[in-house]
């Protein structure tokens, strides 16, 4: 039981939720957005891991590590682009097309990697970003230390889920889109492109994945490898379930995820007998348990997965 305790209230273990939650706080919101105009993204995986390649090639080619989160974010979002069209437009299957941009840009990152480093033999680092303290309120005992001696783009994380939330309940433009994925025939009628605003939060959110990849190689390791995402597309994908559509959820999904990987890797190191694989499954089953508790109550957005066509009802 102290073992346990000594774990819960490390600052360490608390540090690193966070860090953990912060390609997952990315991820969420994005595929959040993209749903809540009507449009599943099922090409996360691939996006984030794009998202990741460019990024880390952004910054090992010479660039800096804001522009490498640019980079990433512009690369998801003609990724996004490409799912819109196929999607939207066209009205192709929203599940095919998904599997499809996740298989083609997973692959399209090793295959640019392999170009870029055709020799190395381990994965060549970059100079990642670091923590940056903030005066005052990081001297907060406990909770400064958690909280504020993160990397920047995990405070650009947390902004962007209060912007998200102000954004979609408090502005015309959010009003927009969560009538869009609703009824986008009454979007339609009250003088609103339906198609136009598809397409734009889909490459918004897919933005937001590649950035969430981006993290991953810019902030949590150093180097990229292709196989670096390990399924936190996915484990997004099911947050935005688990958080009912709502930015502020989705927050605590990411930290909930979180706190139940880092929670594990403690654990290995101090029971002993008990084979690894069981403490990696940890935190996926304690997640699916919270998803199967939230999601008889979530309310998904009645257009999601819904080809609209002018004109048809």
């Amino acid at each position: 039981m102290s073992t346990l305790l000594d774990i819960l209230s490390s600052i360490g273990m608390w540090e690193a939720v966070l860090r953990i939650a912060t390609p997952l706080i990315f991820g969420t919101l994005g595929v959040l957005l993209c749903e809540r105009v009507g449009v599943l993204n099922l090409g996360i995986e691939g996006i984030m891991t794009f998202g990741a390649m460019v990024g880390w090639l952004t910054v090992y080619s010479g660039g800096d590590l804001w522009t490498g989160m640019l980079a990433a974010a512009a690369a998801g979002a003609l990724f996004g682009l490409l799912h819109a069209l196929m999607t939207v437009p066209l009205g192709l299957s929203q599940h095919v097309t998904g599997l499809g941009i996740t298989l083609f840009a997973s692959s399209l990152s090793y295959y640019i990697f392999r170009l870029a480093v055709p020799t190395a033999s381990s994965p060549p680092t970059v100079e990642p970003f670091r923590p940056i303290e903030i005066p005052g309120l990081s001297d907060i005992p406990f909770v400064g230390q958690v909280l504020f001696s993160q990397t920047p783009p995990t405070y650009l994380a947390l902004a962007l889920v209060v912007l998200l939330a102000w954004g979609l309940y408090r502005t015309p433009l959010g009003l927009a889109l969560r009538m869009t994925g609703e009824n986008p025939h009454a979007a339609d009628a009250q003088g609103i492109d339906p198609i136009l605003l598809r397409i734009g939060a889909i490459m918004g959110g897919s933005a937001l994945m590649a950035m969430g990849g981006a993290f991953l190689t810019l902030a949590a390791f150093n180097s990229f490898f292709p196989t670096m995402v390990q399924g936190r597309g996915w484990i997004c994908v099911a947050l935005v379930v688990f958080a009912s559509w709502k930015p502020a959820r989705a927050l605590l999904g990411a930290l909930l995820f979180a706190f139940f990987d880092a929670f594990q890797l403690r654990l290995q190191t101090v029971v002993d007998g008990v084979p690894y694989q069981l403490f990696l499954m940890l935190p996926y089953l304690l997640s699916i348990l919270a998803l199967i508790l939230m999601a008889r109550r979530a309310r998904v957005p009645q257009a999601l997965m819904q080809p609209y066509r002018r004109g048809e009802r």
